[in-house]
């Protein structure tokens, strides 16, 4: 029987490398947090586990990330539209600042944001006489969350966007749909996928953001203590059982959540015809 050509060779040796690659880089190293954790037992387990102080800071890491992605996703859609349908004067540079989240190291943009939103920041005194405290609450962490998230859903959705022609909602007036008919009928199908990435890719770096956190949170134990800080603090204290457990948790919920996005993802895939970015 002949072997079926391929038209790049060497797939064997290419899987086989990419396969070592990953095991190194990835499965490997989750494996050793896995049996680290699972090394005391599950009674041990539930004991680090129902510590109040961890569920708290693992509800506020979900809860901040999951809130700061859906505020991406709306202003990030909005923003790739402007970026992509429309001129401006000084389209370019702000095209350019999307992507200073990037380049920014965490820390300074941490600690810029604490000087802004800070009781006697730049932003902060005039919240402070509304009675509006930024810094040091969830909610400072939700913005900080959304300055380093925007990137994500932009350049997610910003190609796919470029994709779409003009003609689909030319035709859609044409055939007498209205503006918000066409956008919800036409558009955001063929978006779906991509916003469907963007919403996941924010939310995964804002659950294990650490840098640009820690400054504008305040770090108060029970109501501004994050789970990334929990980690690190056990690490110091050698207490690498409590580490890996909060570790293994945030693993599990956010793999989980990944894959029904994935799921979402597939499903509007096959609806709309396009293959998700």
């Amino acid at each position: 029987m002949s072997r079926r050509s391929t038209v790049i060779p060497g797939f064997g040796l290419s899987l086989g490398f990419t396969l070592s690659y990953l095991s190194l880089l990835v499965i490997i190293p989750l494996s050793a947090v896995l049996i680290k954790s699972f090394g005391i037992g599950w009674s041990g387990f539930l004991d680090i586990l129902g510590s109040e102080r961890i569920l708290k800071s693992l509800q506020l890491s979900f809860s901040t990330a999951f809130f700061a992605a859906l505020v991406n996703l709306i202003f990030g859609l909005l923003l790739a539209w402007c970026l992509v349908r429309y001129q401006f004067p000084g389209k370019k540079l702000i095209d350019a600042l999307v992507d200073l989240p990037f380049a920014l190291p965490t820390a300074v943009a941490g600690i810029a944001l604490t000087a802004l939103y800070s009781p006697n920041g730049w932003i902060g005194q005039y919240l402070d006489q509304l009675n509006i405290q930024v810094a040091y609450t969830p909610l400072g962490i939700t913005i900080a969350l959304i300055f380093i998230g925007i990137p994500f859903v932009v350049r997610t959705v910003q190609p796919v966007l470029a994709d779409i022609e003009t003609e689909l909602e030319e035709a859609s007036t044409a055939l007498g749909a209205n503006r918000w008919q066409t956008i919800t009928k036409i558009i955001l199908p063929i978006l779906l996928p991509a916003l469907l990435t963007g919403f996941a890719l924010a939310f995964a770096r804002g659950v294990g953001e650490y840098g640009s956190v820690i400054f504008i949170a305040g770090n108060q134990p029970y109501e501004t203590e994050i789970a990334p800080l929990m980690i690190i603090s056990y690490l110091e204290e050698y207490d690498y059982e409590s580490a890996t457990t909060v570790a293994v948790v945030m693993l599990v919920i956010s793999f989980a959540f990944l894959l029904l996005i994935n799921l979402l993802q597939a499903w509007a895939s096959r609806r709309t015809g396009r293959t998700a970015p």
